[in-house]
């Protein structure tokens, strides 16, 4: 064979093994993918039964942030689980519980409320808290609402074109709201890895303690007595002031320890005490991903982001007491 012909062969072999290279390199990155969701491209999350482990419902945790949050309103006017389970069916009709910002004719957010009709100005619709107030507001102006059917209590504020499109969601709704209101312990799981700084909407325990106080309402939380401890040690009463900078911007550290202790009672399964406390871990959990938030323990359970870890399981005792939810960001 001439010396001519060898170049063309060589660069032959050298393509085949920058193209098995490509091909290795993609490998490793969907496998790494696969590790840290838990063999789903997307992260999500699941709540399931407390009763049939059969019955689950998947979302997204988007969603999982923004049911949170709704279940946070209602229970923070004290309204019962059945007021939260209408609210999430409403919204999972009219926005897939995305804080949307379309709809028909000028519709906008979770419920998809107008401002034409007197349900805010745009900027308010968009705001889950005030949409979730709003909703509840014009709920419990329904004469026995927690008697009707749900895609009619859910019609007598919404007026929809579609009365009895609720109806479908309610399956979903009812478990979320079990999980939510912290009647169905340790049912509320998201996995994977939790946002980036650059995407995450802000991370440590003061940004954490910041979003509760917007959701379930700053004096509900204050009142709490949360104890904030950040990675050099050092350590926030709840009556301070979060840092305004914590609801809007990474922080540049973004770890630490955040401690709500739990009223007396909690030692009991069934008390108020002990929902009020899973009601917090599972808010944890619901916002572990735009939060940052690694840890949460409760009631001898601990939930670990991160893979197929994203579960609850026993827990070291003082990561698991009933007395306090403990909340660890930015491991």
């Amino acid at each position: 064979m001439s010396p001519a012909s060898r170049p063309p062969r060589r660069r032959s072999r050298v393509l085949r093994c920058g193209a098995a290279f490509v091909v290795l390199v993609a490998l490793a990155a969907y496998l790494t993918v696969q590790y840290l969701t838990g063999g789903n491209g997307t992260p999500k999350c699941t709540v399931v039964s407390a009763d049939d482990e059969e019955t689950s419902y998947e979302f997204t945790p988007e969603q999982a942030a923004n049911a949170a949050t709704i279940s946070a309103v209602g229970t923070s006017r004290e309204l019962p689980e059945r007021a939260v389970a209408i609210a999430l069916a409403t919204a999972l009709q009219e926005s897939g519980l995305r804080n949307i910002g379309h709809g028909d004719r000028d519709s906008l957010g979770l419920f998809q409320q107008r401002p034409s009709q007197g349900w805010g100005t745009e900027k308010q619709i968009q705001d889950p808290v005030y949409a979730a107030g709003e909703f509840y507001d014009h709920l419990v102006k329904v004469d026995e609402y927690e008697e009707l059917a749900l895609t009619v209590a859910a019609q007598r504020v919404q007026r929809s074109g579609y009365p009895d499109a609720y109806a479908k969601h309610e399956p979903d709704a009812t478990l979320l709201a079990a999980a939510l209101t912290g009647r169905a312990a340790a049912t509320l799981t998201c996995e994977g890895r939790a946002e980036t700084a650059t995407t995450a909407r802000a991370g440590g325990p003061e940004a954490v303690r910041s979003a509760l106080a917007r959701d379930f309402g700053r004096d509900a939380f204050e009142t709490a007595g949360a104890v904030v401890g950040s990675s050099d040690g050092t350590a926030a009463g709840a009556g301070e002031s979060p840092s305004p900078a914590a609801s809007s911007s990474p922080s540049p550290s973004a770890a630490g320890t955040m401690t709500i202790p739990v009223a007396d009672g909690a030692k009991d399964s069934g008390s108020d005490a002990r929902r009020r406390g899973w009601e917090l871990a599972h808010w944890a959990v619901a916002n572990s991903s735009r939060l940052g938030i690694e840890r949460v323990g409760y009631a001898g359970r601990e939930w670990v982001a991160g893979g197929r870890a994203g579960e609850w399981r026993t827990a070291h005792a003082a990561s698991g007491s009933v007395d306090a939810v403990r909340i660890v960001t930015g491991q």
